[in-house]
Parts: structure tokens; C-alpha cells; sequence
């Protein structure tokens, strides 16, 4: 059963995140624990955006940025995937270096040390060689880097439907059982 850990960092793409927790909770049965740990950052970008606040009504723990007795702030916690969506590319390069200096960055490399799964939906473009070197680092360290690229095979009509073709491959990614659009069928 799955134990996941949502991290919002403040790269914008709050749509992702809301999408993400949406679907998250409609496959329940998937998981058996889910913990959120927001930035600053997030909250004002998700404010910007989405224009709500919508984050202070789930019904799943919410962390701060330094609460570093968060279950998942160590390996014994036992959570098996983490998803951070969107990924700054900031916080991409701390984990990379290996600064643990907040909870994000902490459960990140717990979850590289322990072998679990490490999603970071990057959304900043164009790339640098600097974020692609620390997505390099974080695919040889065992992280999964999911850019935040939309995919048109399923002919989205709304903004919350192209959202989803990224949010339902990190879902998938994450090993949980969804509908979704599937190429040839």
C-alpha cells in the first residue's frame, strides 16, 4: 500500500498540484497515508493562479516547510513515494547537491536513500545545463524527473484536461491504478 508524500514547491503549475490531490482522493483505497508540504512560495503562486485557497480544505495532513517531525522526515516513516509537482528548479538543485535544508529537501533525500520513488515534475523551461546537470544527478541517484509537458493524444477541450495529461502520467509513474486516456486503445 502506498505511503505519499505531495510536495508543492513555488514553480508555477499550482493546477498540477490541485489536480493532483484532486485525484488522489478519488483512489483512496490506493494509498494509505498522504501528507502535503507546501512552500511560502506555493501558497502565493497557487493564490496568483487558481485565485482560492483551496489547499486549507483537504482532508490530508498538511506540513510546514520546517516541521522536521513530519512521519516522512525519516526513513522509518516509511513512505514509498514522494511527488513534487511542480518542482522548482531550485528546489531540484538542492536536492541534487544534497542540501537537506528544509522538509521537502529532507524527505527527498530520504526517499533517494531508502530506494523509494522520487517524482519531481519540473516545470520551469527553457533548461540550463545547470538543471539539466541536476536532473542527471537525480536520475543516476534513482529520481524520476517528469517535466510538466502536456501531451495532446487525448484531444483535452479544457485547461484542467491538458493538466491532466501530466498529472495521470505521474500517477501512473507512481505505480497507482487510474483511468485515464491509453495510446491504441
Amino acid at each position: 500500500m502506498h505511503k505519499i508524500v505531495l510536495a508543492i514547491t513555488g514553480a508555477s503549475g499550482a493546477i498540477y498540484s490541485s489536480r493532483l490531490v484532486s485525484k488522489l482522493l478519488t483512489i483512496r483505497d490506493q494509498w494509505q497515508a498522504l501528507a502535503i508540504v507546501m512552500t511560502d512560495n506555493a501558497r502565493q503562486v497557487w493564490q496568483t493562479e487558481l485565485e482560492n485557497e483551496d489547499y486549507l480544505r483537504w482532508d490530508v495532513p498538511v506540513y510546514s516547510k520546517n516541521d522536521f517531525n513530519a512521519p516522512f522526515a525519516s526513513g522509518s516513516g516509511q513512505f514509498n513515494t514522494m511527488i513534487i509537482a511542480p518542482c522548482s528548479m531550485g528546489t531540484l538543485g538542492r536536492i541534487a547537491s544534497g542540501m537537506s535544508n528544509d522538509l521537502i529537501t529532507r524527505a527527498a533525500d530520504v526517499v533517494l536513500k531508502e530506494r523509494r520513488k522520487l517524482i519531481c515534475m519540473v516545470r520551469d523551461t527553457p533548461y540550463n545545463l545547470v538543471h539539466i546537470r541536476n536532473m542527471e544527478t537525480l536520475t543516476l541517484a534513482g529520481g524520476i524527473i517528469c517535466p510538466a509537458t502536456p501531451s495532446f493524444y487525448s484531444r483535452p477541450q479544457t485547461i484542467e484536461a491538458v493538466a491532466d495529461t501530466v498529472v495521470d502520467r505521474v500517477l501512473d509513474l507512481a505505480g497507482l491504478d487510474i483511468t485515464t486516456f491509453r495510446w491504441g486503445q
